[in-house]
């Protein structure tokens, strides 16, 4: 018998013994997931707020009348390498606050001149005569004091909006208190006390504001600038104590409910075959409602109206002193409130956290929280939230507040008992069947964050959190 070896031989497929897999999974009963999503998150910032109760759509902050002394950031127009003041953005200086003339502002604005700076560059040194203001349209600027044993200490650490010497365009004869020198390169906009002058004295409405704003009743304010309280202590006798009452502001500051919509649709012949082991309406509302309260934690640390990176006081806002969140930087975001009940940062900023506790050789401390355990410095739990923006010079934020009413805290607001309520402050409403058998379902959420006091809420800003190698 001859057996062909070439090429041209072919060899026959084994013939099928049994039933295929493939045939086989026709009658057998498959076991199912629900329907996943990668977009849902841990959501710490719902579920750490104390929610509010919220008729009538809207919630009115009433607070002690303070004296408003124009301490908000500058924005400034690009032009190429230029760089320009917006005129009524110098109303956020202190003597120009609540200024309105745009031709005097305007001319003012052009009396700015454009320094750029590298790092390392002393802007001004201490002792100098301080006869300009500085106002900082990009980079890092270091202030650094000698203490009370002829040390060196660090008095602040400016960035894009601030500014400093706002002395010098009243005080002939101020100097600087500090030395200022720029940690990075970048440019900055100075007005001097002569071109000041020169404006004021053809400017007849200037001179009159800056007449009034000398004449505050500087010695009639708290150190939070808030109308002070007449009172009298330690004293022997029988002596005529004070009258005082409590004065409160006059337009306080109220937070509107706000929305967030989707109308889901279901084709009823889906709803009606296609319904077991899974209902599907509730699998489709139930990932509408994740993907809604994603979106609403999104809005209430964004939103410009109310979010919290918005809406952070100025003077609680700090930047870090060399870049990434060291331990320090921790503790002096810490520090500047009482009843500190969380941390929220980005994962990547937390990570970052941890690099700077790997780098000082200290052990992350956990606290339990929901019967998790995270990470906490000093006692104070530090939670993801992914909606904290990262710039895209690896920059980020990290956010210190207080909770709660009777603290006077950050507050979420939110109205329940909402008709056809699926969820507190979030109902799901039949809108009908079109003509093309589609049911829809109007999904709505109504909520909003309050800042009860300035101090509630802190902000470490442009976080370095970038791996670098040491």
């Amino acid at each position: 018998m001859t057996v062909e070896t070439g090429p041209e031989a072919q060899l026959e497929p084994p013939r099928q013994s049994s039933l295929s897999t493939a045939a086989a999974r026709n009658l057998a009963t498959t076991t199912k997931s629900a329907p996943q999503m990668q977009e849902i998150t841990s959501r710490w910032l719902l579920r750490m707020l104390p929610w509010v109760e919220t008729k009538g759509g809207a919630y009115r902050v009433n607070r002690r009348l303070s004296y408003a002394v124009g301490d908000g950031r500058i924005d400034f127009v690009q032009d190429g390498a230029g760089v320009r003041v917006i005129p009524r953005e110098l109303g956020e200086l202190a003597l120009l606050r609540g200024f309105d003339d745009v031709e005097v502002l305007t001319a003012l604005a052009g009396r700015c001149v454009q320094r750029d700076f590298r790092a390392g560059e002393v802007l001004v040194e201490r002792g100098a005569p301080a006869q300009q203001i500085h106002l900082i349209a990009h980079g890092r600027i270091n202030q650094i004091a000698v203490g009370k044993y002829g040390d060196e200490v660090a008095v602040a650490v400016l960035a894009d909006g601030d500014r400093f010497g706002d002395h010098a365009l009243l005080d002939g004869q101020g100097t600087w208190d500090y030395t200022a020198t720029a940690e990075t390169a970048g440019t900055l906009l100075t007005l001097s006390r002569a071109d000041f002058d020169a404006v004021m004295s053809t400017a007849p409405s200037l001179h009159a504001h800056i007449q009034r704003f000398s004449s505050l009743p500087h010695q009639r304010q708290n150190r939070h600038g808030e109308a002070e309280i007449a009172m009298s202590a330690g004293h022997v006798g029988e002596v005529v104590l004070p009258g005082a009452f409590v004065d409160y502001e006059l337009a306080p500051r109220e937070y509107e409910l706000s929305v967030a919509q989707t109308v889901l649709k279901v084709h009823t012949r889906v709803a009606d075959l296609y319904n077991g082991p899974m209902n599907q309406t509730e699998e489709q509302l139930r990932l509408t409602i994740e993907a809604l309260r994603e979106r609403q934690e999104h809005e209430l640390i964004n939103n410009r109206e109310f979010g919290l990176l918005h809406n952070a006081d100025f003077k609680q806002r700090i930047q870090p002193h060399s870049g990434p969140p060291t331990p320090d930087d921790l503790d002096e975001l810490l520090c500047r409130r009482r009843g500190t009940k969380l941390f929220l940062a980005h994962p990547r900023t937390i990570a970052a956290i941890g690099r700077e506790w790997n780098a000082h050789g200290l052990y992350p401390e956990t606290v339990e929280l929901d019967g998790q355990h995270v990470w906490a410095w000093r006692g104070v739990p530090i939670l993801p939230c992914n909606k904290i923006p990262i710039s895209k010079e690896n920059t980020s934020s990290i956010l210190a507040m207080r909770l709660g009413e009777d603290n006077q805290g950050v507050i979420g607001l939110r109205q329940t008992g909402l008709p056809e309520e699926y969820e507190p402050g979030l109902s799901v409403r039949f809108m009908g069947i079109s003509e093309q058998a589609i049911m829809s379902y109007l999904v709505t959420t109504y909520y909003s964050a309050a800042i009860l006091v300035p101090n509630a809420l802190g902000v470490l800003e442009n976080v370095q959190i970038a791996r670098w190698r040491r």
